[in-house]
């Protein structure tokens, strides 16, 4: 019979098909599981967290304090110490604790006392005009400041004069009437907060001012001061003020010298 075989090759058949099976299971798992880790690696890649919008703006503010900080170090490369001041404390305010405030905070207190010394001295020295020019038939070299106190109408000049033909002279020159003084004066003053006395007198041409006796003196000592202030009476009203100069911009190079030529 052959039934048998039959029966064998029957038999046979399963185990042949399920080693055929086996391999295409396990190549269908492994693609699986590829495809599996490529959508969990795009996942992570897709999934990132855009920076907030707080961690935007400190980008952003980090850029701005670096740019900043950037044209800091160029004023200060230049010598340009107001604007450098000015950045500075701009960098400090907006943007305090960063790198960028702590590097200007090393550097910025030297610029600013050098800044602040330089303008003070550019004030005072505005204070003096220097002028050349002619009078009465010579030419006269003048170096003049006006009074800080009082204000308005009372404001008085101190001049130091040179001319060719009546030589070096100092004054107090106001508005009329001028000052109550009859023949020489005695006039009290504070130099940078010494007193001092000198005499002064009031000319005999009616010009409404105060001509100082000791010229030389006073120059000499006007040249160390810083501030001086002098206590003069007006004739309108025999009103006492206190006149205040800051003379500590005088600069001699500037009051030019214009030789002594003959007295008429």
């Amino acid at each position: 019979m052959r039934y048998p075989a039959t029966s064998f090759q029957a038999n046979s058949l399963f185990p042949i098909g399920v080693s055929l099976m086996k391999p295409v299971i396990h190549r269908y798992a492994a693609a699986i599981l590829c495809v599996a880790l490529l959508l969990v690696g795009c996942s992570q890649q897709g999934g990132a967290a855009a920076p907030s919008a707080a961690q935007q703006q400190a980008q952003a503010q980090a850029a701005d304090a670096a740019r900043d900080l950037d044209t800091y170090r160029q004023l200060l490369r230049i010598g340009n110490d107001q604007m450098a001041v000015s950045m500075g404390h701009d960098i400090i305010s907006h943007y305090p604790g960063s790198a960028a405030a702590k590097e200007v905070q090393q550097t910025l207190p030297a610029i600013e006392q050098r800044y602040t010394a330089a303008s003070e001295k550019n004030r005072l020295a505005s204070l003096w005009l220097y002028q050349v020019s002619p009078m009465a038939g010579g030419t006269q070299s003048t170096a003049t400041i006006v009074s800080s106190q009082p204000s308005g109408n009372d404001r008085v000049q101190l001049v130091l004069r040179r001319h060719t033909s009546w030589g070096q002279s100092v004054f107090l020159y106001g508005s009329k009437p001028g000052f109550v003084c009859h023949g020489n004066c005695v006039m009290a003053m504070t130099v940078d907060g010494k007193p001092v006395h000198i005499k002064v007198f009031a000319p005999p041409t009616g010009e409404p001012a105060l001509m100082v006796v000791d010229d030389k003196g006073f120059i000499a000592m006007l040249q160390k001061a810083k501030k001086i202030s002098m206590d003069v009476t007006f004739a309108d009203g025999e009103k006492k003020q206190t006149l205040v100069y800051e003379v500590g911009g005088f600069d001699p190079a500037k009051w030019a010298s214009v030789g002594k030529g003959k007295k008429k």
